[in-house]
């Protein structure tokens, strides 16, 4: 099992040093077809990206932000993730054929 961390932003990766969390790998990009049953992903994908990582048997868990609209596309540091109320949850994505 691999738990890898997807974001381009460094509030996020210090965000989760600060939380404990224990990854293997912090990566900019994810080509999910490195993903194996049981593997991590952590992360803001969009949904598509989501559901290969369901379809491989991996587990995501969305970095959930209350982003108010002034801070859309802004870079954030660790204060400013906290006050967004940042947390991780778990999704199951599943495609609809």
């Amino acid at each position: 099992m691999t738990i890898r961390f997807v974001t381009r932003h460094p509030g996020a990766r210090e965000w989760a040093m600060q939380q404990g969390l224990a990854v293997d790998e912090f990566v900019v990009h994810l080509d999910t077809r490195i993903i194996n049953p049981g593997d991590v992903v952590i992360g803001s994908l969009p949904v598509n990206l989501a559901a290969d990582v369901c379809e491989r048997g991996g587990r995501y868990l969305q970095l959930s932000l209350e982003l108010p609209l002034t801070l859309r596309g802004c870079e954030l540091d660790i204060e400013q993730m906290q006050a967004c109320g940042a947390c991780l949850e778990e999704y199951q994505v599943t495609r609809v054929e």
